[in-house]
């Protein structure tokens, strides 16, 4: 199936592992012409490197901190004049730390704010221009199944990623008349660095071992089995393909099942 997204202009923020990183190799493997960014320079420059060899593909890595507003600008704009535009911009940030609300402090709600919220509000502010040029452009955030249920360790992310529907079907209203589709996926338990770090702290918590707190988790959704970061990354690569053209405002869940609602 032809996505349509040959010499294509793509940005995949935070995109040095897990998810991320899997969306830009799939958005290579299509054709199109990466550009990535991470804080983390060391694991950027050899994911652009293998993405590189791999796919015979432009990549542009820059290191970049997603809170810092003008050098998400500076980014966008230097990946506009290298690759002429900017077609698709996936949104990404890492996740905040695991706390129950009195174990939270204001300075770490703040962080998690501009970290997982104003990070989108930057990236959308710097790319729409360059796709309402071309009256055609796909934005794509990367959230969490916390928007739809919330886990209970993770109040910073059940809160302020919640946001980030309310903001992606705003902006799914007022550019859709300029081509332009606003969606979001929603991972559930996937094998990411991220979900290591969790079942770290939980088993710690349990007194059992990681192994068993893992298992644990993948019996919670329908498919008994925690996701894969490429079977997240799919459906990012599909929502920014021209074969979801008619799809806007919505969060797609990635989950294996373990949304209990309707």
């Amino acid at each position: 199936m032809d996505l349509g997204l040959r010499d294509r202009n793509v940005i995949v923020a935070a995109s040095s592992d897990g998810i991320a990183r899997a969306a830009a190799e799939k958005f290579a493997a299509e054709g199109a012409r990466v550009a990535i960014c991470s804080r983390d320079a060391k694991k950027l420059n050899a994911a652009a490197t293998s993405i590189r060899e791999r796919h015979n593909t432009q990549v542009l890595a820059e290191p970049l901190d997603v809170t810092d507003a003008a050098a998400v600008e500076e980014f966008v704009k230097h990946v506009a004049q290298e690759f002429g535009g900017v077609d698709v911009c996936v949104t990404n940030a890492g996740g905040p730390p695991a706390k129950m609300f009195f174990a939270t402090t204001t300075e770490e709600w703040h962080r998690a704010v501009e970290l997982n919220f104003m990070s989108v509000i930057y990236f959308a502010r710097a790319v729409l221009p360059w796709m309402q040029k071309k009256q055609w452009g796909r934005l794509v955030t990367i959230t969490s199944v916390t928007v739809r249920q919330p886990v209970s360790d993770l109040i910073y992310s059940n809160a302020v990623r919640a946001g980030v529907l309310g903001l992606i079907k705003s902006l799914s209203n007022e550019f859709g008349r300029d081509g332009i589709t606003v969606n979001n996926v929603a991972p559930g338990y996937t094998a990411t660095e991220r979900l290591k770090q969790l079942i770290g702290k939980r088993s710690q918590d349990l007194g059992i071992s990681p192994a068993e707190f893992e298992s644990r988790l993948g019996v919670e959704a329908p498919l008994k089995r925690v996701g894969q970061p490429e079977e997240v990354a799919d459906a990012i690569v599909w929502l920014a393909s021209e074969r979801a053209s008619f799809i806007t405002g919505q969060t797609l869940l990635v989950d294996g099942g373990l949304f209990k609602g309707l």
